[in-house]
């Protein structure tokens, strides 16, 4: 589904506002009137915003930035308006300064990224006011993330550094022998598009998801991953996936993590994997085993650190049968199952359980997935030549004349689990120390309760867990 640009609202806004002759603030006046947009933002606002500062001169709005304490990002000199990030009370200030005719919300175009998924999670929100341990903005920098999934395709522009490398640091395949029956992962060149190999493109729509970088589309669009600060390493299974392989996956992960692309390379340029997404399960569901493989590594990879997220299924149902993928329903502590949450394309927080997501057993608590996240008309990097990826209905072109039509959007519980991965290194990167339990219960506990679907019964439901996840409160549950 195309959504209309947000820019092209910003301009419908700021046009609309041209029609009513603004007077003039002065410190006695009435505050100078601000969008809707921002209006609604103000009530919730407790980080910093982007706005627009309106004046009767480029001067007056200049000053009334600076008087207000506001951190200027840029002016507009032939409408005379200045960009300018700040908090609630800035902004409050600014209104009232002499000169000001109009404080517009200037977040529809400059944070809200991934389309809007980012902005109903407060993910966005979190990378822009919030810091990590390390002191730098809460991006997942300093963590790897794990893909388990069709192959990546590392040279896309999603995954370019300002330097020109992929955030794509580890590339591995996971090669089985039909006849023997045996897995085993590779390493393979950084470079190689795994993802074109196995005629998927599953794979790096959500990698895209997981660790996006900062990209402007062609058409004005603007993109970003939930963790555009976090490294990819990139497991193969190839399109047609066995169990086997993705168990092979899961091994060498465990058996890698703390240096994935080998001893010797230092982490601040291959961070240890403290999280893997598996955006893959069987069709109907199926009932949990304690005892398989499966569920074995990930319970490893818990007490060793690393957080496992699963996508709960697309299979929908009603509550009277468990329909989630079986190893999200392992109630050990950092395994998580994502139902598919659906923000109507605007970022609101109280949006919709997407129909097609896989419901558990309404008697049956185990089942029920962990929490939700955006999962519906999720733009992100793809190839229109692959298979997943020509299945999409919103084809949007790259910034340079060679990357046509490199992001696709497309629905799924697969592209809900990756935003929780991405959130999950956002955490890790505020609380490098925390257990994949207290990342687990960070998340629950500050879930935002949204209304749609089925009641919620003891703090939590059958068809969305404990709601849709919070970037913002999560990451200040965790420190």
């Amino acid at each position: 589904m195309r959504r209309t640009p947000l820019l092209a609202a910003a301009a419908v806004l700021a046009a609309s506002a041209s029609l009513v002759s603004p007077q003039a603030s002065s410190a006695a006046d009435e505050p100078a009137d601000v969008s809707e947009f921002l209006a609604d933002q103000l009530g919730g606002l407790t980080g910093r915003t982007a706005v627009m500062v309106h004046g009767t001169s480029l001067g007056a709005a200049r000053d009334a930035v600076t008087a207000s304490g506001l951190t200027k990002k840029g002016e507009f000199r032939k409408i005379d308006v200045v960009v300018a990030r700040g908090t609630k009370a800035q902004i409050e200030a600014v209104r009232r300064q002499p000169g000001v005719t109009y404080v517009e919300g200037g977040a529809q175009k400059i944070d809200f990224f991934q389309e809007t998924s980012n902005t109903a999670t407060r993910g966005a929100e979190a990378a822009a006011t919030l810091t990590g341990a390390d002191g730098l903005p809460l991006t997942g920098r300093g963590v790897s993330v794990a893909v388990i999934d069709s192959g990546v395709d590392p040279t896309h522009p999603y995954f370019k550094e300002a330097d020109g490398s992929s955030a794509v640091v580890a590339n591995l395949k996971a090669l089985c022998e039909p006849l023997t029956e045996t897995c085993s992962v590779q390493r393979l060149p950084g470079s190689i598009d795994t993802d074109t190999l196995s005629v998927g493109g599953h794979g790096t729509h959500v990698s895209g998801i997981v660790a996006g970088r900062p990209t402007t589309l062609s058409d004005g669009g603007r993109l970003q991953g939930a963790a555009p600060g976090a490294k990819l390493v990139s497991i193969s299974t190839g399109a047609g996936i066995v169990i086997l392989g993705a168990d092979s996956a899961l091994n060498w992960v465990l058996e890698n993590h703390e240096a994935p692309c080998g001893e010797g390379v230092p982490a601040s340029t291959c961070p240890p994997i403290k999280v893997t997404n598996n955006s893959y399960g069987p069709s109907g569901g199926g009932e949990f085993d304690p005892e398989s493989a499966t569920v074995k590594l990930q319970r490893a990879l818990a007490a060793e650190g690393v957080v496992t997220v699963w996508a709960a299924g697309n299979d929908g149902g009603d509550g009277s049968e468990s329909l989630t993928n079986p190893p999200g329903q392992d109630p050990t502590g950092g395994i998580l199952s994502v139902a598919s949450y659906y923000d109507q394309d605007t970022g609101t927080r109280d949006g919709v359980v997407s129909e097609y997501s896989s419901r558990g057993d309404a008697s049956d608590a185990s089942t029920w997935p962990d929490i939700s996240a955006p999962g519906e008309n999720i733009t992100s990097s793809c190839r229109p030549y692959l298979a997943i990826c020509s299945t999409g209905l919103d084809f949007r072109n790259g910034p340079g004349a060679l990357d046509i039509g490199t992001f696709n959007t497309i629905s799924g519980t697969s592209m809900a689990a990756p935003h929780v991965a991405g959130i999950v290194a956002q955490l890790f990167q505020a609380n490098p120390n925390a257990t994949p339990a207290q990342v687990e219960a960070a998340l629950k506990s500050t879930a935002h309760q949204f209304g749609d679907g089925a009641a919620y019964v003891g703090g939590t439901s059958y068809d969305k867990g404990f709601g849709l996840v919070d970037v913002v409160a999560a990451a200040t549950a965790v420190r």
